[in-house]
């Protein structure tokens, strides 16, 4: 009867050692997390301040440096000013934009892929899209986009207050855009720095040329 509850106690008291044992260890991974998350934090702190206090970011800054603007495929060349706009709620418009961008900082910039959207009296007309690239530090790039404006989507619009504009050689669009930047600094990205791109066209449909016009850029820092 003694020789057969040896065994047994000897087991209880080993699972009793083995259970306090897994407590410390457990103890020492919450802390070793602990000050994992701190050092994280601490590090991020300091980049930030890095990037304030010693690289001094500036927004880039975006210029509209040329538009053109198309009728895809015209049927016939109309000499009045009524007539290609006809022609171009049937056959469609192309406008290409190319913007010139600035970096003014220490450090290179990455732009995300963005896109800008060209609207007629606060009615969207179509899309440019700008696809991801980079820029060294004080350098200047020319970006482009092109924007076409099917036909069903301008027939979907106020034709007619297209085609009034038109008689008048003078058609006013609007193109928004918010391509955002990241400063690159030890192969490390800052948070995003917001550009708003606001620009006010005003086309003459008889010469498919663009008389005049104006941007605004908005730029918040990090």
């Amino acid at each position: 009867m003694s020789s057969g509850r040896a065994p047994r106690v000897y087991y209880e008291s080993s699972r009793s050692s083995s259970s306090s044992s897994s407590k410390p260890s457990l103890s020492g991974c919450c802390r070793c997390l602990f000050f994992l998350v701190v050092l994280i934090a601490v590090l991020v702190v300091a980049f930030v301040l890095l990037v304030v206090l010693f690289v001094k970011p500036k927004k880039p800054q975006i210029d509209l440096d040329q538009v053109k603007v198309q009728i895809v495929a015209p049927t016939t060349t109309a000499a009045a000013s009524s007539d290609v706009a006809a022609a171009a709620a049937s056959e469609g418009i192309a406008i290409t934009m190319s913007f010139n961008v600035t970096n003014d900082n220490k450090v290179g910039i990455t732009f995300a892929g963005s896109r800008f959207v060209v609207l007629y009296k606060e009615i969207p007309l179509g899309q440019g899209f700008v696809r991801e690239f980079s820029m060294p530090a004080h350098t200047v790039s020319r970006v482009y986009t092109a924007v076409f404006v099917s036909p069903a989507i301008l027939q979907q619009t106020d034709v007619q207050s297209l085609l009034q504009d038109a008689t008048k050689d003078r058609v006013v669009l609007k193109v928004l855009g918010d391509p955002g930047a990241k400063l690159v600094i030890l192969g490390l990205s800052s948070p995003k720095v917001q550009v708003a791109v606001d620009c006010s066209i005003e086309i003459s449909p008889t010469k498919l040329a663009v008389i005049s016009h104006q941007c605004s850029f908005d730029g918040v820092g990090v």
